[in-house]
């Protein structure tokens, strides 16, 4: 055991929080009920908050909280007699589990959690609820962080998971890894739910970098294991390529004084051209097997606009064609945003606007940032001030990032400078 210390609490937390969603999707699968694993493993977290900070973090830290809330689960188990059987079977279950691999640690790596995933991707569970309950299961991501990734609000979310969870229970559906065969058709929901980890990540504020980092490793490792788990799915590629093209421009992102710097105005001497060769590469591969799909297109966007380390100017008209077929295969309004944004650069902020006013009653967009963002940009560079001034209120209020909302601040004083 480690000594109590002070900072025993913050330890324990900190593991709580990078535990849970190994810990959700072991209980999860070994069980077959989400809502009794989560109810467990809060119940261990509990019992670990309180006696932690007092004995110390245990060295085998997520073994501890998987033997309480393993205990947990089978009291709860055993105090109906309805659930003894079940009980039973799940103590068996458990102990061959840990028989196998030895230990919780064993159990806690990715891969098994991808494993997980395509689980969740069952078709019996309704298509539009798989990723966000791969999100949740796997990764212990809350409802309306999730809601906020899928453009719902957390209300509607948090029903949606619910009933999924109870569908789950009742119709007895398995989540376990499904055979090969199966694998192509739930492979878009484990697509999207990585791809949202990552997005996650991305706009996480600079000053969460540690939980951010995590999450990119993790993203960007379970893209590329699904490259190697279904090689020919080019799906798959394009999403480990457009994944590799914006990783590969964050250390650009940020200047040395700590300031947010737009992919339009980013030096590509920071860029990480090891990683854009890489993705140049990944996403020739999927494009040879003509099988569009949405992150190809993203992708290839991604590829346009990382030419410009080679021409020194951005290619524009085809960044505005790729996302007109993106848009045309998606109808995705945040795909109309940045079509928009493009269109300004080639055909001007009016006809931008004008393209922009399609998506300005959708009420998904209503406290969606980056939907502010672009508005006041387009309003801005379009001459409309009043409105302008409105909407960067309205995006720099919805911020939770303080280097973007500083970057936000800056382009609105400036604008009301020229404009005094």
């Amino acid at each position: 055991m480690q000594p109590p210390s002070n900072q025993t609490a913050a330890v324990a937390e900190r593991v709580v929080r990078q535990s849970y969603g190994r810990l959700l999707a072991i209980l999860s699968a070994r069980f077959g009920d989400i809502a009794l694993a989560e109810d467990a493993l809060s119940h261990a977290f509990e019992a670990a908050l309180h006696h932690w900070p007092e004995s110390g973090v245990p060295e085998q830290a997520e073994a501890w909280l998987l033997t309480t809330a393993r205990h947990h689960m089978i009291d709860q188990a055993r105090s109906t007699k309805r659930h003894a059987i079940w009980a039973q079977l799940y103590l068996d279950a458990y102990d061959d589990f840990f028989q196998n691999d030895n230990n919780a640690d064993n159990l806690a790596i990715p891969d098994q959690r991808l494993a997980l995933m395509f689980a969740c991707a069952h078709p019996a569970i309704d298509c539009g609820i798989r990723a966000p309950l791969i999100l949740q299961t796997i990764l212990g991501f809350d409802a309306s962080t999730i809601a906020s990734a899928f453009l719902v609000s957390p209300s509607t979310m948090a029903q949606r998971l619910v009933r999924a969870k109870t569908k789950i229970r009742h119709t007895g559906i398995r989540l376990t890894m499904p055979d090969r065969g199966m694998l192509t058709e739930r492979l878009d929901a484990v697509l999207d739910a990585v791809y949202a980890i990552y997005t996650q990540a991305w706009s996480a504020p600079a000053d969460g970098e540690v939980a951010s980092t995590t999450l990119t490793q993790e993203a960007l490792f379970l893209a590329q294991l699904l490259t190697e788990l279904a090689p020919n799915q080019a799906e798959a590629l394009g999403l480990f390529a457009l994944m590799l093209y914006a990783e590969a421009r964050r250390p650009a992102r940020i200047d040395m004084a700590g300031n947010y710097v737009p992919l339009q105005e980013q030096e590509c001497s920071h860029w990480n051209h090891v990683m854009i060769d890489h993705a140049e590469k990944t996403l020739r591969q999927a494009s040879a097997l003509k099988i569009p799909g949405r992150f190809q297109f993203e992708a290839a966007i991604q590829s346009a606009h990382a030419a410009r380390r080679q021409s020194s100017k951005t290619n524009w008209q085809a960044i505005v064609s790729l996302y007109e077929q993106l848009y045309t295969l998606t109808a995705s309004p945040v795909v109309l945003i940045n079509l928009a944004i493009a269109l300004a650069e080639t055909d001007g902020a009016e006809i931008a606007l004008a393209r922009f006013s399609k998506v300005e009653d959708d009420p998904r967009l209503q406290n969606y940032q980056a939907y502010w963002a672009a508005r006041a940009h387009l309003q801005a560079k379009a001459g409309r001030f009043a409105d302008a001034i409105q909407a960067y209120n309205k995006a720099i209020g919805l911020c939770n990032d303080s280097t973007i909302r500083h970057f936000l601040q800056n382009r609105q004083a400036a604008m009301l400078k020229n404009i005094g």
